[in-house]
């Protein structure tokens, strides 16, 4: 861990539940209802206005009760940020759900209907990764509890339920997922990204699609040509956890509902008191404290990115060409494209990649912060070499890692070439055998029989065969004859 005592630590639900009222914890119900609260302010969570309204006005009820024109005055509810972004008739909406629709619901019964209704949407579960599909046209793919995914814009084009995926494997940048028609190609922003991507992607399968954890077999993404990765999953598979939570007889824990986690931020993120939801005049400070938790979260495999630290400008929409324009142009509920927002953890990228950008930025003159020097210093072998006094790396600080990734990449083309190689003289060798078999030797089995009848094998038998045969016989006895004169 890069960062300095004391560690923050941000958790997420990873697998969301097909049916969370099945859960028979409220404790569980409630951890599940602070995610999807965070997914919706993230804009990961897709939904029309009236839906929206009524899922933030479940929120204001669980989290300061029925309403009272005491405690609650005019524009009480534009005080809280439920959404990337908000508007008057939006919050006039809130109010009024609030006030006539939910009055006597507990906090408990306000965040059930607020899992029932979040279940129903098309984004629910959404984990999303930024990719490009054939055409060059940007999308998001992802994994849900009910299959995968694909977003354009605010619209799913593509639902493919588990049972229906046959197949899923990735080529360097390239992901393929296999339906019983289709085979769908994506390009991920880097080939780590990609290979994050096939790995939740077996993840999620194994998880939501298999009756028993027993049945879960390692998956390779290799092929006749190519070595590829191996990915087993390891941990229980959906059914196993509701069979085990059903079977659960302890006394339901407390739960504590005074301090509820911000809807925009990781739960330890934002030091001191906790308040139900981050109102307006604190968003500045909780961003950076958001942002400071975050840059020590980077190297985290554990969060599902959505957007690649080194190639993230070519998934970025027109005029969001930096990550502070983009934190303050998120998508609107479903009026613009589906673009979660940047606060969450980026796509884990290999070290010469980081180190990559980082000269870039210094080379068009963008500053890079002092997180980023420090682990730019730290990670370098060229820096580190250049301390050394070599006026070579002084003068090119970023040729230890460029050169380490071309020798990677030549590496990996020399081991493809030998290996096709060997599979063409290995097909080689096994035709020869079988024409040897087929002219030399007096095995009568019906289906030699079947080829030597026909007159392709015979007019290729008497005119290149023998002749080639006896050539042959002819320089071995001369070669022969020579020896044995020597």
């Amino acid at each position: 861990m890069r960062a300095q005592p004391p560690f923050t630590m941000c958790f997420r639900v990873k697998f969301y539940p097909t049916d969370p009222a099945a859960l028979k914890e409220e404790i569980t119900r409630y951890l599940v209802f602070l995610q999807i609260k965070r997914d919706l302010y993230h804009g990961r969570l897709l939904c029309k206005t009236s839906d929206a309204a009524l899922l933030a006005a479940y929120i204001l009820q669980a989290e300061i009760g029925d309403y009272d024109p005491g405690k609650h005055p005019e524009g009480y509810s534009s005080k809280f940020q439920f959404f990337p972004k908000h508007s008057e008739k939006l919050e006039r909406k809130i109010a009024e759900i609030h006030k006539s629709e939910l009055s006597g619901q507990t906090p408990a019964t306000s965040e059930l209907n607020f899992l029932r209704k979040a279940q129903t949407l098309e984004t629910y579960g959404v984990d999303p990764h930024p990719c490009k599909d054939v055409s060059g046209n940007a999308a998001f793919l992802a994994f849900t509890p009910f299959g995968f995914v694909v977003l354009q814009g605010n619209k799913r084009v593509h639902f493919i339920k588990w049972n229906e995926v046959t197949k899923m494997k990735f080529e360097g940048k390239t992901f393929y997922l296999y339906e019983k028609k289709i085979v769908l190609t994506y390009f991920a922003p880097t080939p780590e990204a990609c290979k994050h991507l096939w790995k939740c992607g077996i993840e999620n399968q194994a998880f939501y699609k298999l009756e028993k954890s027993s049945q879960v077999r390692t998956v390779s993404s290799s092929n006749l040509f190519f070595k590829g990765s191996r990915f087993r999953y390891s941990g229980r598979v959906a059914k196993e956890v509701m069979e085990s939570s059903a079977k659960i007889k302890r006394e339901p824990p407390e739960i504590h509902r005074a301090g509820l986690v911000p809807s925009r931020s990781c739960p330890s993120i934002t030091h001191g008191p906790r308040l139900s939801s981050v109102p307006r005049t604190r968003r500045r400070a909780v961003h950076i404290s958001i942002m400071e938790g975050l840059e020590s979260l980077r190297d985290s495999a554990h969060s599902t990115p959505v957007r690649s630290a080194s190639h993230g400008d070519a998934f970025v929409a027109p005029g969001r060409s930096s990550r502070a324009e983009s934190s303050e142009r998120v998508a609107v509920i479903a009026d613009e494209n589906y673009s979660p927002a940047d606060s969450v953890l980026p796509t884990p990228v290999a070290e010469h990649s980081l180190e990559l950008m980082l000269l870039s930025r210094q080379a068009n003159g963008a500053p890079c912060s002092i997180e980023e020097e420090k682990e730019s210093e730290a990670g370098t072998p060229a820096a580190a070499e250049a301390e050394e006094g070599g006026e070579l790396r002084a003068l090119c600080p970023g040729a230890g890692g460029l050169g380490a990734a071309q020798a990677e990449q030549v590496n990996k083309f020399v081991l493809s070439v030998l290996r096709l190689l060997l599979v063409t003289v290995g097909l080689l060798f096994v035709l020869l055998l079988l024409l040897i078999v087929l002219t030399e030797s007096d095995l009568d089995t019906a289906f030699f029989r079947d080829i030597r009848q026909t007159p392709e094998f015979e007019q290729f038998h008497y005119q290149y065969f023998c002749p080639l045969r006896r050539w042959f016989a002819c320089k071995v006895r001369a070669v022969v004859s020579l020896l044995i004169d020597t």
